[in-house]
């Protein structure tokens, strides 16, 4: 007798085979590939078969914004609608479902086919606020106990509206109360958590930056009674068992599908017991596009597409660049113009912002909103925080570890690769003058920092201007805290943009050149 489980995690509602930088490219991976993938193997299983929807399904892709900030009505029921096409038994909730707030988010789940569970995010009364904490699915008389657990570090990214009102339990804790429970109710338990993990599944060494973000190992190390655990959260590929339990994490945006298979014998006297287990990631990059869903978001899809395409504004010059490591090292006019809108928005004497990942090569000519959602990926607002100058050379000593040096060259630090690539924590200031040697030991990069041509005081007072993920420390930046803002924009920064350029439709690529990395050794004490 065999179970078979499924997963997909962290599609972040990409739907279709594409990026969206350029139009009507087909890549390998999307909901559409995944859901063939998912029914494939239910068709081909030994036996019956769970599946599971991980988490982050709300928010990501152009597609996911528009249903949730564009179309007139704001309502979930479109994308819902697509998702619904895919055959899932159960749902877990990830951070970026609070992303578009909680009236949104509880809509969401309402319109759900799948039982969405969470057992460690908690009311008032420190209750399951969404779904339940587990559920018992009974198929071919084996009862299969599946536990919902979402990443705790919400709370330490999510703007404080997003969160009214609700509790962030550690994961472990809650696995440590709710499986005993399941156990005794259930023949096999799977743990589902939207969360990944902490520690080298090798040696065992820590390797995360965020203490009680993933929890994973910690889980399986030290919580008996698990079967199999899904994982999400990292954008990992992972299959693989850990202390002889099987657990995978299948990418993100649909690239795979995890698969845990369990070999069960039932004894005399009716006792199931698992006697194999096997874990493998099967690739949705060549897989048919599922007719249910595409149907389903076919209508939607080019109401998306031709919003992407509708120029927005004309750049005198070149926006665009073509290597993301160099744009990082050397300010460019993309990066320039968004601490432009971010300043004028704000009314702040200095800016930050990021690169947010590779795929984003910079504003082509005419500007289109598909320009901004591929470079601008995420749907924070801004806020404007008070600060002083120890707390600005602070954060630039925390972006400054984003570079290492090897073999006598800039590179970048393998913590910001692995285990999930957080190019969003390396940020570029403006308003300021500064230089980070990289040479020089962490703590003691930044040089040469300045402000309006002197050098800055520890003590002195400064307006800054971060978006809403920074501006409450996300990223491992400590000296950015709730405390310190004073004012905060609601608008996502893609629509601050596109208001930007209604007020400004013609704008210059230009570049001020006020930061450097270098690799300078000298003596600290010159």
């Amino acid at each position: 007798m065999k179970l078979t489980i499924l997963s997909t995690s962290d599609t972040h509602g990409y739907v279709f085979p594409t990026n969206y930088v350029k139009k009507g490219s087909k890549q390998g991976f999307g909901l559409a590939r995944a859901a063939t993938v998912v029914a494939r193997e239910q068709a081909a299983a030994e036996g019956p078969v769970v599946t599971i929807e991980n988490g982050d399904f709300l928010e990501g892709s152009p597609l996911a914004y528009y249903v949730a900030r564009v179309q007139p009505d704001r309502n979930p029921a479109p994308l819902m609608n697509i998702y619904n096409q895919v055959d899932y038994d159960c749902g877990i909730l990830g951070n970026h479902e609070f992303n578009y707030g909680q009236e949104y988010l509880q809509t969401a789940i309402r319109d759900a086919k799948r039982q969405i569970l969470c057992a460690n995010i908690l009311d008032h009364n420190g209750e399951p606020e969404y779904g339940k904490p587990y559920t018992i699915i009974e198929k071919a008389g084996i009862k299969i106990g599946v536990l919902g657990l979402t990443t705790q570090a919400v709370y330490k990214w999510e703007k404080a509206t997003n969160i009214s009102g609700l509790q962030f339990e550690s994961a472990f804790i809650a696995a440590k109360k709710y499986v005993p429970i399941i156990r005794e109710q259930a023949d096999i338990v799977v743990v589902c958590y939207h969360g990944g993990f902490e520690r080298d599944l090798a040696t065992g060494e820590p390797n995360d930056i965020h203490v009680g973000e993933n929890e994973a190992y910690h889980m399986l190390a030290e919580i008996p009674g698990i079967d199999a655990m899904v994982t999400g959260h990292q954008h990992r590929q992972i299959a693989t068992e850990l202390f002889d339990i099987p657990t995978t994490q299948p990418g993100f945006r649909g690239q795979a599908v995890g698969k845990i298979t369990l070999d069960l014998k039932r004894d005399a006297a009716g006792k199931i017991t698992v006697i194999n287990h096997d874990s493998e990631l099967v690739s949705a990059a060549n897989a048919p596009l599922d007719s249910k869903v595409i149907n389903a978001a076919a209508t939607l899809n080019s109401r998306v597409g031709h919003w992407l395409d509708q120029p927005l504004g004309h750049i005198n010059g070149d926006m665009t660049f073509h290597d993301p490591f160099k744009a990082r090292m050397h300010e460019t006019p993309y990066i320039e113009f968004i601490q432009q809108v971010q300043m004028a928005t704000m009314g702040a004497d200095i800016s930050a912002t990021a690169l947010f990942s590779d795929e984003a090569l910079g504003f082509e000519n005419p500007i289109t909103m598909r320009n901004i959602m591929t470079n601008y990926v995420y749907p924070n607002g801004l806020s404007l925080l008070n600060i002083t100058g120890a707390d600005l050379k602070g954060a630039l000593e925390v972006t400054a570890r984003y570079f290492t040096i090897s073999n006598g060259q800039i590179t970048v630090n393998p913590a910001f690769v692995h285990p999930k690539h957080r190019q969003y924590n390396y940020d570029m200031y403006e308003g300021v003058n500064y230089t980070l040697n990289i040479a020089q030991p962490m703590g003691h990069r930044v040089e040469n920092l300045t402000y309006h041509g002197q050098p800055v005081k520890p003590d002195q007072p400064l307006r800054i201007v971060l978006n809403q993920y920074r501006a409450v420390g996300g990223g491992h930046y400590g000296m950015y805290e709730a405390s310190k803002i004073i004012a905060e924009s609601q608008s996502p920064m893609s629509e601050l943009i596109a208001d930007y350029l209604q007020e400004h439709p013609t704008i210059d690529a230009t570049t001020n050149d006020n930061f450097q990395v270098v690799n300078e050794p000298h003596d600290l004490t010159d």
